[in-house]
């Protein structure tokens, strides 16, 4: 675990040496320990440790240099120094980065949640377990191709030569399984779930067996499906899918890049249904995973992002914010240049639905669970998309799996057409959200 006030000091010992006045650096390390397995034997076991320092020097000048490196010890952070030093006189000249206003604000969230790791034997014996009882679950599973049991211990860092100080450790332990289907005359059916906890000892790993099966099974029996405009509905993953895809929206760098659907203006427009209220908040407590501080020092928040339909902020960094007179939210990423990205989703409805729905009564309605190729088939600028899915059609509770069908609309249009927001939510690798149904979308069958 990283000594962040040794650290502190030693870094400042080799900038007053080599005569750097303004700097900044932001690291992390993990410790990483996965086991895979096929047929009941280890496939894979690896344990890697694994660390970056990024380190930003200003010049007499204010120009900003960067560089990066593995080496947190005193003479690798002097090398960086110099080297970013050496490197500031070739930077940018327009829209400098500077420290977040931020860097030194408290942080009143835990940045302490760790635990100790599980023996790797016990990885492979659980892993194992697991695996067998998905075969057992039904005689056409045929196999679990992909499957991946981890923990890993995360110690991120950040500090600056204006005193700013920022340090939180992390543990947690994850498990995915995908099985895939064997029959004789039919085409092979997959699917997959996903778990994660602080340790492995509180991994819901019954839960993912259960609902690895339950999908896998209910794919056998499928059927094509007829092109045309349906009432669909997204599970939580797949609307989250998509809400990643068109990020652009409400991403302050894309927006100033000019490489997004919304404009500085686009605050306050009504942009969704009244029905869809879209938070990014890092600190959730379902958010195992969560950062208490982005790349620049600035503490994470809950930031709303669409309530009740309208579009109400942006994701910035410090540059972004002070361009948009705004305030940094705590989302960005230093490197060469600075990023801006989401944390984690939270999707609810604030608003009582005039009408309800049930996929227990519905009739012919498609349900899209899982969305693939979002990286050929998302045309983020022009806000379109067309996708291939795994899904069902849906009648009165009987789901038949669909063969192959693409989902085709306009993100926004999509986004003005939600009419219900289930009030239940679940837990997603992105995200918390509910089931979305949407009216009148494309589906392509065969």
């Amino acid at each position: 675990m990283t000594n962040i006030q040794e650290l502190a000091n030693y870094v400042r010992d080799s900038a007053g040496k080599i005569g750097v006045q303004k700097f900044d650096i932001f690291g992390s390390s993990v410790d990483e320990t996965s086991v895979q397995v096929d047929s009941g034997e280890p496939k894979q076991v690896k344990a890697s440790n694994r660390s970056g320092v990024t380190v930003r020097v200003w010049n007499e000048n204010n120009n900003v240099g960067v560089t990066s490196t593995t080496d947190v010890y005193p003479e690798g952070i002097e090398l960086a120094l110099k080297t970013a030093y050496e490197a500031s006189f070739f930077g940018v000249k327009e829209n400098v980065p500077d420290f977040s206003p931020e860097a030194i604000a408290p942080i009143t969230a835990d940045t302490e949640a760790t635990a100790p790791q599980a023996p790797v034997a016990k990885l492979i014996e659980t892993l194992i377990s697991a695996e067998k009882e998905l075969l057992a679950a039904h005689p056409a599973i045929a196999g679990v191709p992909y499957n991946g049991l981890s923990q890993r211990d995360l110690d991120r860092f950040y500090l600056n030569s204006e005193g700013a100080t920022r340090h939180e450790a992390r543990s947690y332990a994850s498990i995915y399984l995908y099985s895939k289907t064997d029959e004789e005359g039919k085409k092979p059916r997959s699917a997959g779930a996903f778990r994660i906890s602080r340790n492995l000892d509180n991994l819901d790993i019954q839960a993912c067996l259960k609902e690895a099966a339950e999908k896998t099974i209910s794919h056998l029996n499928y059927e094509k499906v007829k092109s045309g405009k349906y009432r669909v509905v997204f599970s939580p993953e797949a609307f989250l899918s998509l809400l990643g895809a068109f990020s652009n929206l409400y991403n302050a760098q894309s927006i100033l890049d000019k490489q997004s659907l919304s404009t500085p203006e686009s605050i306050g427009k009504q942009i969704a249904s009244p029905l869809l209220s879209v938070c990014d908040d890092a600190l959730h407590p379902e958010n195992i995973a969560g950062e208490t501080f982005d790349g620049e020092g600035t503490p994470t928040r809950r930031i709303s992002i669409i309530s009740d339909g309208v579009l109400t902020n942006f994701l910035h960094s410090a540059g972004t914010a002070k361009r948009l007179d705004a305030k940094p939210t705590g989302h960005a990423n230093i490197g060469a240049k600075v990023t801006v990205s989401p944390h984690f989703y939270h999707v609810f409805s604030n608003q009582p639905a005039t009408q309800t729905y049930n996929l227990d009564t519905a009739e012919n309605v498609i349900f899209v669970d899982d969305l693939h190729a979002l990286h050929a088939g998302v045309k983020a600028l022009q806000g379109s998309f067309s996708l291939p899915f795994d899904g069902w059609v849906v009648n009165n509770g009987k789901r038949t799996s669909i063969e192959s069908a693409t989902v085709a609309g306009d993100f926004l249009e999509v986004l003005q057409s939600i009419i219900f927001v289930e009030p239940e939510a679940e837990l997603t690798p992105s995200g918390v959200c509910p089931r979305i149904w949407i009216d009148n979308l494309s589906i392509t069958g065969e």
